[in-house]
């Protein structure tokens, strides 16, 4: 069970992160600048020129566009 009172001791706060080589980095602009690389290196898709080249996989099953009929 939980103990939801507040009391929960002292912790105190750590403002450190690791480089590339596992090296704590312990500066706030230093830090700042590892996560601006990390987030950079995890939104940038390489290798693929154009979104349209991958190719998707799903679940579903691709459906045939409805007839006239089925639409009036």
């Amino acid at each position: 069970m939980y103990d939801l009172s507040g009391d929960q001791g002292y912790h105190p706060r750590t403002n450190t992160v690791k480089d590339e080589k596992g090296n704590l980095v312990t500066d706030f602009q230093s830090i700042l600048a590892r996560w601006r690389k990390h987030f950079s290196q995890l939104l940038t898709v390489q290798g693929v020129i154009d979104v349209r080249q991958t190719e998707m996989h799903t679940a579903e099953l691709l459906a045939l566009a409805p007839s006239a009929f089925e639409v009036a």
